[in-house]
């Protein structure tokens, strides 16, 4: 009501919660007085995707927007031991990993103990004796990425591979961990684990660097749907299609607070005025 009566032309949401009837919903009641007035709404789609039924902010006034890629990516490869060279992507501006030198490579989910916590590089589910100067493969899920990088971090890894699961497929979300880390796609993800299995079987030891490369341009296919993004069909009017369009959402560089370290955890102290954030909010800021 405020921004009507300051005689604003657009409202964009980067709000959402459950999808509940028009009426009970406070964003869409919102919304339709204000275009009422002539004015444009637009709301974020979420980001529970790649499920079905997921999206939010549906009502017909309101213009739904999910999130896209770009052609711009931070490519940072996954070295192997056996040569094979592993495709990921990253940034890291801290004290890098040595440049010619291939690490120790573990699978957290084989250091014993609770195997699915350890897994997931769950606060406390990793030992220095497990992972100390080496790179650690991290499985997605229930804690924060950047959360199991300084997991990683605490018990003396070196770097972080970040996996994604089948439901992440192979959408590649770049974070400023407190480590040298990077994300790979689920195939790939599945392909490092087979090499650490068969180094184990083999009696030798799994190795692996991190490449950082910087800043590629020119990628394509762009856009493509951002994996995290809520799809339809629309759970609250299925004749209305949702989300309406897609923006640039994935890896975007955004401002970010000058109190609070790229990491957005407790333990980063650095101190930056951008950052790389991913998701609907990004696409409809």
């Amino acid at each position: 009501d405020s921004a009507v009566a300051d005689g604003v032309d657009v409202i964009s949401l980067s709000v959402g919660g459950a999808v509940v009837p028009y009426y009970l919903d406070a964003i869409a009641i919102g919304a339709y007085g204000a275009a009422e007035k002539g004015i444009f709404v637009s709301a974020s789609a979420g980001n529970g995707g790649p499920g079905g039924l997921t999206v939010t902010n549906v009502a017909p006034w309101v213009a739904t927007v999910g999130a896209g890629t770009i052609d711009r990516d931070f490519p940072a490869d996954v070295k192997l031991g056996n040569g094979k060279v592993v495709t990921g992507a990253g940034v890291y501006n801290g004290r890098g990993l040595s440049p010619g030198r291939m690490y120790p490579l573990v699978y957290a989910g084989s250091g014993g103990g609770d195997g699915y916590s350890s897994s997931l590089c769950l606060e406390g589910s990793l030992g220095p004796d497990f992972v100390k100067g080496k790179i650690v493969l991290c499985d997605r899920g229930i804690n924060s990425r950047a959360a199991k990088g300084e997991v990683v971090k605490k018990a003396g890894g070196v770097g972080m591979i970040l996996a994604n699961g089948v439901f992440d497929g192979e959408g590649l979300v770049v974070d400023c961990h407190v480590l040298p880390a990077t994300a790979v796609g689920a195939s790939n993800a599945d392909e490092i684990r087979q090499y650490i299995d068969s180094a184990s079987k083999s009696k030798s030891s799994a190795t692996a660097t991190i490449l950082f490369k910087g800043t590629r341009l020119g990628v394509r296919p762009a856009p493509v749907v951002a994996s995290f993004s809520a799809r339809g069909p629309n759970p609250e009017t299925p004749e209305i299609l949702k989300p309406d369009v897609i923006a640039p959402g994935l890896n975007i560089l955004a401002a970010w607070p000058d109190k609070v370290g790229p990491a957005g955890i407790p333990s980063d102290n650095r101190r930056t005025e951008f950052n790389i954030l991913s998701g609907t909010s990004m696409a409809c800021p």
